[in-house]
């Protein structure tokens, strides 16, 4: 007979499983990453995304197909982290415009959706790349065209679909070299596949968990009051289900109750068919372990320290006061007149931030490498900068697209993104930025300036691999340039050194070195005068950046 629609609800459980296969997976797929650098965080960015939307569709106590598609789509657009979880956001976006309509999802629902959700990620990314996120999801919407002349049977063409996501990703080795090179599929792609691998264990009806840690629905312990620590007399809230395996009549169930109310208090047990829920507080957990286990076997066991909680409960009540006094100052920034023009910057160590500050930066937004900020993260910074005209400054390739989106989202300001790919290129932008100038003739100069600056960084690598010609072992210390890898060696200094030969030439006038929170300051100082002596017509510059993972970040200009 097979399975020629679905609705809301089940939609929604595809989708929390995707996002829950996805979330399994991720570490996986951070080392897919071409440099082998400790920073690959595709898996990480993808999942943080998705889950974002996973909590608000987890959240929900009803489904209706415009509410669902709602939830994932404003959850994951506002939660997308990275380049590949922005596009993950946008292919979700545009599916859900199609299944938004529509009170059940057939097979040639699902092909629209799927074609729309490719026409939505390809608009979003301003030079497309082929071997990507996006050549996996494009290569999985023509399947689906072409299926849906072909079978009503729901299952059976995801599964297709699934399979030629599967194919197409193991070609994006051939459509880009680097990834060959390196011996890896691309890893957003690989991302996506195991969202749809996730998708497809619901609809085939596999036994899954879709609870979502930090849903609003997740089963709480009971709020406790105000009381003290002497005052709560049964300490442990206990929940769990019994997976009945014998005979449980009325006459059972009441006499599980009375023995329960003779432990503890607050008791509620709920029988369905096969299974009883039940909630407890008790000072013995364990006694109401034992007599449920009489029944059957027992799941989705939880036991909470209440004496605890109270004590988190004030510790809660402590922060809560400070977030409010912090958000009253806050309003009373707000108030205050807005100013022309205002100015994020994502940094990556304190010294770095201090730089930006000094620069006029009026906020900071902690991020970079190891964690990109949100689009989220980007809204809020947005919110609390009050100015007609906002720079953002995402110094990071990989947090431009955050950045677009938060853009495309702010309707009260005027928002310009420069788009920065490293830190030496938005402190630059920031040292070229004139009052004097209106916000489009600053925008104009700030981005012409930074096609000025080249940028060296130099971390460790952690495994081995072969890019660029150079072979890479695991440990060996690699200065990145702006396009590949420049010097890879044994040693910190001598393979820097040999960095900075690859990056400075004739023009060059002014050489910058930030040091990173690994790095003793007299270690750098004696690398800035190496590089003086080596380069006597530029300028050496030795600044604190406080960086982690990156010894050096350095800037030739």
């Amino acid at each position: 007979m097979g399975t020629k629609s679905i609705n809301a609800e089940m939609f929604a459980k595809m989708f929390l499983a995707g996002a829950k296969n996805l979330e399994a997976k991720k570490e996986w797929i951070n080392e897919l990453n071409v440099f082998p650098v400790p920073d690959g965080d595709t898996g990480t960015n993808m999942t943080l995304t998705i889950m974002a939307a996973a909590k608000e569709v987890g959240a929900m106590e009803t489904y209706e197909m415009d509410k669902v598609a709602k939830c994932i789509s404003s959850g994951s657009l506002r939660g997308a982290r990275g380049n590949s979880g922005v596009i993950l956001s946008q292919l979700f976006r545009g599916l859900c415009k199609v299944i938004r309509e529509e009170k059940e999802i057939d097979v040639p629902v699902m092909a629209a959706a799927l074609q729309k959700a490719v026409e939505t990620a390809y608009k979003a990314v301003m030079k497309p790349k082929e071997g990507t996120i996006l050549t996996v999801a494009k290569g999985g919407a023509k399947k689906a065209i072409q299926l849906a002349d072909e079978t009503e049977d729901l299952v059976e063409f995801m599964q297709q679909v699934v399979a030629e996501m599967e194919i197409v990703l193991s070609k994006t080795p051939e459509m880009l070299p680097v990834l060959k090179e390196a011996g890896v599929v691309d890893s957003g792609g690989q991302g996506l596949v195991e969202v749809f691998h996730g998708m497809m264990d619901a609809l085939e009806g596999k036994e899954i968990d879709y609870s979502i840690e930090g849903a609003a629905s997740e089963a709480k312990p009971v709020k406790i009051s105000a009381q003290t620590e002497a005052e709560i007399k049964f300490g442990y809230c206990t929940e769990f289900i019994i997976m009945l395996e014998k005979e449980y009549t009325m006459d059972t169930e009441l006499e599980f109750k009375a023995f329960l109310e003779s432990i503890g208090d607050s008791i509620v047990v709920v029988s369905d068919d096969d299974i009883v829920k039940v909630h407890v507080h008790t000072n013995d957990p364990g006694l109401a372990i034992q007599r449920a286990l009489t029944y059957g076997s027992l799941t989705k066991m939880k036991i909470d320290n209440m004496r605890e909680e109270h004590e988190e409960k004030l510790i809660k009540e402590a922060s809560k006061l400070a977030e409010e006094e912090a958000k009253k100052a806050a309003e009373a920034k707000k108030a205050e007149p807005r100013k022309e023009m205002g100015f994020i910057s994502v940094s990556i160590g304190e010294g770095v931030g201090e730089i930006f500050k000094g620069l006029g930066v009026d906020y900071l937004i902690e991020g970079g490498q190891t964690m990109n900020p949100s689009t989220e993260d980007m809204l809020n910074a947005i919110d609390k900068v009050n100015a007609d005209h906002i720079f953002i400054l995402p110094n990071n390739k990989n947090i431009i697209l955050a950045a677009n989106q938060a853009q495309a989202l702010t309707e009260d300001k005027e928002i310009h993104v420069i788009p920065t790919k490293t830190v030496p290129q938005g402190i630059t932008a920031m040292i070229n930025y004139l009052p004097d100038l209106s916000a489009e003739e600053n925008a104009e100069a700030m981005e012409e300036s930074i096609t000025t600056v080249k940028t060296g960084q130099v971390t460790y690598a952690v495994r081995d691999t072969k890019i660029d010609d150079k072979e890479i072992h695991e440990g060996n210390i690699m200065g990145i340039g702006d396009s590949g890898i420049l010097a890879v060696g044994e040693g910190l200094e001598e393979t820097t050194l040999e960095m900075f030969k690859e990056l400075v030439d004739d023009m060059s006038e002014i050489i910058s070195i930030y040091y990173g929170e690994e790095v003793d300051e007299a270690v750098a100082n004696e690398l800035g005068e190496k590089v003086g002596e080596m380069f006597p017509a530029c300028d050496v510059e030795v600044h604190f950046g406080g960086q982690p993972i990156y010894y050096y970040v350095v800037s030739v200009e």
